[in-house]
């Protein structure tokens, strides 16, 4: 019995040492409890969109003759933008968090058309590129859900919607987005709790609610040779890629 015991106790002495040593000094351990805090954050994005091409069309000439036409387009590669803003963030309890976090979103574009009934000397479709520069004035509005915290650091994951205004768009571009544009946000992050402050790394996926496509354009246009290409979409929804340092 004697044996027993001795043993238990070292076990338990034991168990003790490993829980130790995996604790860690906690970096701001009240930090969590305060019930609305503020920050600010940058990060990186890729801008996307998703169009809904018109097909075969009729083409009207300047000098009254018609002919039919099919024009389709694409976004070809995804070029990284830059996000810059604040946030504030209000503690619900433990494990839930309201943040609303104003921002500005710049980026481009690289936009692809390929007219298959022109071709060129080489049989191939003429081309015509644009780069689509846009500015976003973003308002995130996310819940957040965070798992207990583990020393220091502490996953998340968030749900929001985060509506934008578009600063950017010329009479004379081959596509316009509209100035109004909304998106649902789902996303993934974790806090680091640093003896200065808090680091939020987070991996966001936004997808346009809205058909952000500017469908009256064709009529401002003053190149007339360009309304075709105009013409050749119906449809577009934007899609983010934002990959933000949240600090706190």
């Amino acid at each position: 019995m004697r044996r027993l015991i001795t043993n238990i106790l070292l076990l338990l002495f034991c168990t003790m040492s490993l829980q130790a040593q995996d604790q860690k000094v906690q970096n701001r351990p009240y930090t969590d409890l305060r019930r609305l805090h503020f920050g600010v954050l940058v990060g990186t994005h890729l801008q996307d969109l998703e169009f809904v091409n018109r097909g075969p069309q009729v083409v009207t000439a300047d000098d009254g003759t018609t002919s039919t036409q099919t024009i389709v387009m694409d976004q070809d590669r995804w070029d990284a933008g830059f996000t810059v803003g604040v946030l504030a963030e209000l503690r619900l309890n433990t494990y839930f968090q309201f943040r609303v976090a104003p921002a500005m979103y710049f980026g481009t574009r690289h936009l692809m058309f390929h007219n298959i009934t022109n071709l060129d000397q080489n049989n191939n479709p003429t081309e015509q590129v644009q780069e689509l520069k846009t500015a976003y004035i973003s308002t995130a509005i996310d819940l957040i859900a965070a798992a207990p915290r583990m020393n220091n650091h502490r996953p998340y994951v968030l749900l929001g919607i985060n509506p934008m205004i578009n600063l950017s768009g010329k009479d004379d571009d081959i596509i316009k987005l509209k100035q109004y544009d909304a998106y649902l946000e789902l996303g993934v992050g974790c806090d680091f709790y640093l003896p200065f402050f808090k680091l939020r790394p987070e991996l966001k996926f936004m997808y346009g609610l809205t058909n952000c496509l500017d469908t009256d354009h064709a009529s401002k246009m003053r190149n007339s040779e360009l309304i075709p290409y105009t013409n050749s979409v119906t449809e577009a929804h934007s899609k983010v890629i934002a990959l933000t340092f949240y600090f706190e």
